[in-house]
């Protein structure tokens, strides 16, 4: 019996406190309202960004993830600058290919003086004799 007594007065005490928590909780709220993160672009706008600067950041968290609005905006600058990148490397490799085709067509260093640009080069032994079924 008092086994029934004891579990019944401490439903009674711990309802009661649960009860007070809750409506009577005081003046102040049980958790302060908390400013939401916002995305400050740690990205440096002076200079391209690299491998650190991807590596270092960090989103702000929002109720269920990430801002959607913050990722998008940082996907796209990276996106931005690795479309710059790509469009430069392109360029540099077209000048490089250009300049190597001039290397190419350039002055024939093979021609003998006298020989026109469009004659081919002859083969054949010290006699001068063309290659002949041999």
């Amino acid at each position: 019996m008092r086994v029934f007594w004891f579990l019944l007065l401490t439903m009674v005490v711990v309802v009661t406190a649960v009860t007070l928590a809750v409506v009577g909780g005081g003046g102040s709220a049980v958790l302060q309202d908390v400013e939401p993160q916002r995305f400050t672009d740690p990205l440096p706008a002076s200079r391209p960004v690299g491998r650190a600067d991807v590596e270092a950041l960090r989103l702000p968290m929002a109720a269920r993830g990430y801002r959607m609005a913050d990722v998008d905006e940082a996907l796209s600058r990276l996106g931005a600058e690795l479309a710059e990148r790509d469009a430069r490397i392109a360029e540099l490799e077209s000048a490089l290919a250009g300049a190597q085709a001039a290397v190419v067509t350039g002055p024939d260093l093979f021609k003998q003086p006298g020989e026109e640009p469009g004659d081919a080069p002859r083969t054949g032994g010290p006699d001068g004799a063309e290659g002949e079924g041999r």
